[in-house]
C-alpha cells in the first residue's frame, strides 16, 4: 500500500478508526429555528462518511446556550426534542464504518449571542471586551460548566456518536482558562499552570464519568495562538502535557477565532504553505504519549503520510478539503490521487456560511446540496451536448453531462482547457488552482467528453452541428473605462502571462480581486506595486475571510491601495489624477470584465435546448460557474 501509515488503523480508548483521516470539527447552519439537525445536516455529513473519512466531527454544539452561544444558529445540543436529529447525524455517519464524533463548545466570554438574548457575559476574570462587560464566573458557574458538559455529553452518547471532541482551542471558555496572558485569577481557577488547567481537566473527568472508561474523548486545542495577545508554542506544550494521560487524542489546532491577527492561520490563507501548522503538532508530539492529531491546510496524501511516518503526528485532520473532495480517503488509498480536488483556500465556504448560513465550495458543487444529489437519477434520454468554452463553467458542465450518459463535444478556442484562468498558472498562491483546472481537463477526457482545442464555434459551425442541446460557457473579457491613455495600459491577463514585461515600479488601477492579487504577485516578484482604485473602498466581497487574508497581506508584500482615486489619464510616465501624479514603468489595467452576452445568446436557435451559464450572463466567480454547470447539466434529458 503507498500510504501504509495513512491507512493503518488506529484504536482510540475501546474503539478502532479505520484509518488516519478525521474530517475536522464544522458546524451545519442551514436549520430551522429550533437548531435541530435536519435531513439535509444528516446528508451534509453522511457524505464525507462514504467518502471513506475514519472519524466525522459535528462542529459547534454549544452545551449552555443562555451563557456559551456565539451565534443563535448553532446546534441546541441541550433540547432533549433534539435527539431525533442527532440520532438520524449520528447513524448516517456510523453505518458506513465511520466513528461520528460531537463537538461540545461553550464561548465564555465571546458569548454575543447568548448576550443577545439578554444573558450576562461570563469568562473566566471580569474586563470588558469588544461585546461588552464580563463577569468573572464564581464557584456556582463553574460547577454549571461541568453539568452542562456532562449533560451534553451524555446526550451525545445516547443519540449514537461514538466519540467526544471537548473545544479547548481557538479562544473559547476553556481556553480563556488555559491561557496565562488572559487568567490571572488569584483562586484554584487560575494564576498558576496548575490552577489554569483545573477546569479543563474538570470538563474532562465529568465528561468521563458521564461516558464511561473507553468511549474515545478527544481535547482541541491551539498549540499556540499565533498572536501578540495569545500564548506561544511554548505554553502550548505544557498545557498538553497537562492534558496527557487524561484524554484519548489531543487534537493540535492554532490561533483564535476573536482576534483578527490568527483568524487566517486557524483557517489558513491561500498565501500559506500546505500543512502550515503541522510544527505545533509535532513539538507538542515530543512531550506526550498520548496520541496527537494535526490539522491545518493539508491537500496531499503523501504530505500526511510523511507527517505520521516521521512521528510528526498520529493523525491528520481535514476541514475545508473535506468539502472540495468529500472522497479524499478513497481516492488516496485506491491510488487516484490526480483525481483529488484540492481545496482553493479561497475561503468562499466560509463566504457562504456567513451569508446564507449554507456550505458552497468553489469547486465542488456538490456541497450544500448532498440530500438532492443523491436522489439523482441518470438521464432517462441520451442527447448529443455541444459545450462552448473551456473554462471552469464550460468543463463542469461537459463532465456532468458526459457522466450522466450523454455524448459531449466541449469546444474551446485555445489551445488548452482552463479559460482565462490558466494566467494565474504562475502565481504561487494560486498553486491549487493550476491543479484544479489540470484535474478537471483530465477528468472530462476520462469521462469520454470529446474535446476539440483551437476550435472557436461560429453561428454556422452550431448549426451544422445539429446538436440536441447547446450550453453556452463563453466567459467574460476585460472591460476597459474611457480614460485618455488608457490603451498604453497592460492588461492583468497579459502581466500574469509575461511578468517579465512588467517594470519595477507598477500602478495598477482597480481594487477588484484581480488587481488585489495581481499587485500580491509581482509585489511577491519585487516589484513596488500601488493600487489605485475610484470608489471609496476595495472592490471584493466583504463577506469573504479571503478579503481578510488579502488585505493582511498586502502590508507585509509592501503594495500600497489607495481608494477614492480617479484617474484622469496616463502615459508611459505614469498616472494622472486630479492634481497628484503617481510615477509608474507599467500600468496595469485591472478595471473588471465585460460578460460575453450576446455572443453567447447568439447560439439560442442552433438547438432545441439551449443555456448559457456563467461570465457570459453576468461576471461571476468559480463558485457561480460550477454551480450553475452542474445544475444545467443535471437537468438536460430529464424528463417532465
Amino acid at each position: 500500500m503507498k500510504y501504509e501509515n495513512l491507512f493503518k488503523p488506529i484504536r482510540l480508548g475501546n474503539t478502532l478508526f479505520r484509518n488516519r483521516i478525521f474530517a475536522s470539527p464544522q458546524g451545519f447552519y442551514n436549520v430551522g429555528a429550533d437548531c435541530f439537525p435536519n435531513p439535509e445536516t444528516a446528508a451534509y455529513y453522511e457524505r464525507k462518511a462514504i467518502g471513506g473519512f475514519a472519524s466525522i466531527c459535528v462542529g459547534d454544539c454549544i452545551v449552555d446556550r443562555e451563557r456559551g452561544c456565539h451565534y443563535s444558529f448553532l446546534f441546541n445540543i441541550e433540547d432533549p426534542n433534539s435527539l431525533p436529529g442527532f440520532a438520524a447525524v449520528a447513524g448516517a455517519v456510523s453505518r458506513h464504518g465511520c466513528v461520528a464524533s460531537c463537538e461540545l463548545s461553550h464561548a465564555g466570554m465571546y458569548a454575543h449571542a447568548s448576550q443577545d438574548a439578554g444573558f450576562p457575559l461570563y469568562g473566566p476574570v471580569e474586563l470588558d471586551n469588544q461585546y461588552g462587560h464580563v463577569r468573572q464566573m464564581d464557584e456556582a458557574d463553574i460547577q454549571r460548566v461541568l453539568e452542562h458538559y456532562a449533560a451534553c455529553a451524555d446526550f451525545a452518547k445516547q443519540a449514537g456518536f461514538g466519540m467526544i471532541t471537548l473545544h479547548g482551542g481557538h479562544g473559547w471558555l476553556l481556553a480563556q482558562f488555559m491561557s496565562s496572558r488572559l487568567n490571572t485569577r488569584k483562586d484554584q481557577w487560575g494564576g498558576s499552570l496548575e490552577n489554569r488547567m483545573r477546569l479543563p481537566l474538570a470538563v474532562v473527568e465529568a465528561v468521563r464519568k458521564a461516558v464511561g472508561p473507553g468511549f474515545p474523548i478527544e481535547f482541541r486545542m491551539s498549540g499556540s495562538e499565533c498572536n501578540s495577545v495569545g500564548y506561544d508554542l511554548g505554553e502550548g506544550v505544557e498545557l498538553a502535557k497537562a492534558l496527557d494521560g487524561k484524554v484519548d487524542l489531543i487534537h493540535v489546532s492554532a490561533g483564535n477565532h476573536e482576534v483578527l491577527e490568527s483568524m487566517c492561520i486557524t483557517h489558513p490563507s491561500m498565501f500559506l504553505e500546505d500543512g502550515c501548522n503541522a510544527y505545533l503538532a509535532r513539538e507538542i508530539k515530543k512531550h506526550v504519549k498520548t496520541p496527537v492529531a494535526t490539522v491545518g491546510a493539508f491537500t496531499d496524501p503523501a504530505m500526511m503520510e510523511e507527517v505520521i511516518a516521521s512521528g510528526g503526528a498520529d493523525i491528520v485532520q481535514l476541514g475545508r478539503q473535506s468539502l472540495a473532495d468529500p472522497d479524499f480517503p478513497l481516492k488516496a488509498r485506491t491510488g487516484r490521487e490526480e483525481e483529488i480536488n484540492r481545496c482553493l483556500r479561497c475561503n468562499t465556504c466560509f463566504a457562504g456560511n456567513g451569508r446564507y448560513r449554507t456550505l458552497q465550495c468553489a469547486i465542488n458543487p456538490e456541497i450544500g446540496r448532498e440530500l438532492a444529489v443523491r436522489t439523482t437519477l441518470p438521464a432517462p434520454e441520451k442527447k448529443k451536448v455541444l459545450v462552448i468554452g473551456g473554462g471552469p463553467g464550460g468543463m463542469q458542465a461537459a463532465l456532468t453531462a458526459a457522466r450522466r450518459g450523454h455524448r459531449v463535444i466541449l469546444c474551446e478556442k485555445g489551445p488548452r482547457l482552463g479559460g482565462v484562468l490558466l494566467c494565474e498558472e504562475k502565481v504561487p498562491f494560486k498553486e491549487h488552482l493550476a491543479q484544479y483546472l489540470a484535474r478537471q481537463a483530465r477528468l472530462c477526457e476520462k469521462a469520454g467528453v470529446e474535446i476539440r482545442l483551437n476550435t472557436e464555434v461560429t453561428h454556422e459551425y452550431a448549426a451544422v452541428e445539429k446538436a440536441d442541446v447547446i450550453v453556452a460557457a463563453l466567459g467574460a473579457r476585460p472591460s476597459v473605462p474611457p480614460i485618455p491613455g488608457i490603451e498604453k495600459a497592460l492588461g492583468a491577463e497579459a502581466a500574469y502571462v509575461e511578468p517579465e514585461k512588467v517594470g519595477n515600479q507598477v500602478v495598477i488601477l482597480g481594487a477588484g480581486l484581480v488587481g488585489i492579487e495581481l499587485g500580491l504577485f509581482l509585489a511577491g516578484l519585487g516589484r513596488r506595486v500601488t493600487i489605485l482604485e475610484a470608489k471609496s473602498q476595495p472592490t471584493v466581497d466583504p463577506g469573504n475571510m479571503h478579503t481578510l487574508a488579502i488585505m493582511q497581506e498586502m502590508p507585509r508584500r509592501g503594495v500600497e491601495l489607495l481608494t477614492d482615486v480617479r484617474v484622469d489619464k496616463l502615459d508611459e510616465t505614469g498616472v494622472t489624477a486630479g492634481e497628484r501624479f503617481f510615477p509608474a514603468d507599467t500600468v496595469i489595467a485591472a478595471t473588471g470584465q465585460r460578460p460575453l452576452m450576446d455572443e453567447g445568446a447568439a447560439f439560442y436557435d442552433c438547438a432545441p435546448e439551449f443555456y448559457q451559464l456563467g461570465d457570459c450572463l453576468a461576471p461571476r466567480n468559480i463558485l457561480s460557474a460550477t454551480q450553475e454547470a452542474f445544475t444545467v447539466a443535471r437537468d438536460i434529458g430529464r424528463s417532465f
